[in-house]
């Protein structure tokens, strides 16, 4: 049965204290619920997010990690210093980290494996362009982005595996995916996976949205019968619209 995730990536936002009044108001309003509930808070604040949340259900994740174990990699974290902090997933292949910093599907194939290897769950973030959505080369791009990434992977280790697409031209623009077109793609996610490995591994991965999702969309985008959950951008970082979208699921 695969779960219901809810997660909040919070990005290059808030300082420690801003951090810690947010985690506060989170765990305090957190609703009772069947979802996983996950947030990304920066490197530098994430050893205070775990002691914050240690008597919490809310799970913290990373938004990053090199491929290397170590080595001259200025800047860069790897999965045994995550792993050292209570940290046991992330968040790999953001649409910001393939569009700013030049991530390839070749380096994303490798930090997966490098996240697998030290047994870490993965939430592998995909999705098209404004400019494939409208040349119909979407479904496409969203397949070749998987293939490239996750589809040399052994079938026993998709139980590691969550799936986060996110149409880029929704990110932060105010637009939105439609229900429909969600659906739509999930659906085709699914059946792809189904193609590749079988309908067990297909049915058993979780696969959210990630676009502008609000309080005011997040029912009916999660009512579908594919969208298992969402990964939130602007909304998690306000404590009462994050609560609202837990209980939409």
């Amino acid at each position: 049965m695969r779960s219901k995730i809810v997660a909040g990536n919070w990005k290059m936002n808030k300082t420690l204290e801003a951090t810690e009044t947010l985690l506060a108001a989170l765990a305090a309003k957190l609703p009772d619920t069947h979802a996983e509930v996950m947030v990304a808070p920066t490197f530098v604040n994430l050893t205070g997010a775990v002691q914050s949340l240690h008597a919490s259900t809310i799970q913290v994740i990373a938004q990053n990690m090199h491929f290397a174990e170590s080595g001259a990699y200025t800047g860069e974290i790897s999965a045994d210093m995550l792993l050292n902090i209570d940290i046991d997933t992330v968040i790999i292949g953001h649409s910001e980290r393939r569009a700013y910093f030049g991530e390839t599907d070749a380096i994303l194939a490798k930090k997966v494996v490098a996240a697998l290897d030290k047994n870490m769950r993965v939430m592998f973030c995909f999705g098209e362009e404004l400019d494939d959505r409208k040349s119909e080369n979407h479904f496409k791009v969203v397949e070749t982005q998987l293939r490239n990434a996750l589809f040399d992977l052994d079938a026993s280790v998709w139980n590691k595996i969550i799936l986060a697409y996110e149409p880029v031209w929704a990110i932060g623009t105010g637009e939105t995916a439609s229900p429909e077109q969600a659906q739509e793609m999930h659906a085709f996610i699914r059946k792809t996976i189904a193609d590749v490995y079988d309908t067990s591994v297909a049915n058993n991965v979780s696969i959210l949205y990630g676009g502008s999702v609000k309080p005011g969309n997040a029912s009916e985008i999660f009512s579908k019968p594919d969208v298992d959950g969402g990964l939130i951008g602007g909304a998690s970082l306000v404590a009462d619209d994050f609560v609202a979208i837990i209980k939409a699921i």
